[in-house]
Formats: C-alpha cells, structure tokens, sequence
C-alpha cells in the first residue's frame, strides 16, 4: 500500500530523481523554458519554485542552501540575478506549464514549463479572437453575395443622378 506517499516518485531511485531535477532546474533557470514530460514538469515545478522563493533573500545562507541543491554557480548567479529582480514583487507561482500534446514515441504528454516573468510573447500580444471554422462553400457563397449586392446599389443610384 502507499499511504501517504503523494509525490510522483518518476520510476527512478531517490538518488537518480534528485539528481534529474536539480538538472532540469538549472536548465529552467539558465534558458528560462524548457519541454519535457508532464509528469517530470509537474515535479520540477515543486522542487523549483521553493528555490525560486528563498532567492528573494540575497542572504549568504540562503545562496548556501540553493547551492545545496544546484551545485552549479553559473545558475546561482542567473538566479540571484536578474530571477531574482523580475519576481520580487511577485508572491509565488513563478512558472507556467504550457501543455503540447503526445510524444510520438511512447505517447507520453509533452509540455512547455517557463519562468512567467520571462516569456515575452505572451506578455506583449494581446488574445487575439477566437475563429470559428466554417466551410469554404459557406464563405465562397457570402463573397459572391457580396460582390453582387455592391454592384447592384450602385447600377440604380448613377440613374438616378442621370436624371
């Protein structure tokens, strides 16, 4: 039984996952979006975030404690750089999952997980309106209706002015 058991433990041994996830942490950090499996980005989110967090706190402590976890000093400088200036304001939920669909291979689910503050298409455009789809017969039929019904108004109105 697994009682109380509630994190994805990913198939791996303990020393294998921890390793995994402080990899794909420092990935995250130093390219600021990576793809992966649904399942290891919904892990990475709970290992990166707390991280994340205890860097608002440039403390000669808490760079030890990161660094406990990362042991990679060009990720603690990305991190307590310019990660650190974007989300000191905000008060958690520093990466977004952008699911993909299914992996050919195997099936799995694929994703997208980023840093928020750092994806700058989705911050500058806007959501642009939903398109309906239609059939080209319907849409060829309202253009010739169209082009008609100009040329029809406008043949009565120059006989009008003629007389």
């Amino acid at each position: 039984m697994r009682h109380n058991k509630k994190f994805n433990h990913l198939s791996r041994t303990a020393d294998h996952r921890s390793a995994m996830l402080a990899n794909m942490t420092i990935s995250l950090i130093m390219h600021k979006r990576i793809t992966t499996t649904l399942a290891k980005a919904k892990a990475l989110k709970k290992y990166a975030e707390p991280l994340i967090t205890r860097c608002k706190d440039d403390s000669t402590h808490s760079r030890r404690v990161v660094f406990s976890y990362l042991q990679n000093k060009e990720a603690l400088k990305e991190l307590y750089g310019p990660v650190a200036e974007k989300v000191g304001d905000r008060p958690g939920g520093y990466t977004r999952i952008i699911k993909l669909g299914h992996r050919l291979g195997d099936g799995a689910q694929t994703c997208f997980i980023e840093l928020v503050d750092f994806d700058e298409n989705m911050a500058k455009t806007p959501k642009a309106a939903k398109k309906t789809r239609r059939s080209r017969r319907s849409s060829a039929k309202a253009e010739n209706a169209a082009e008609a019904t100009p040329a029809a108004e406008a043949a009565p109105a120059e006989e009008t002015a003629a007389e």
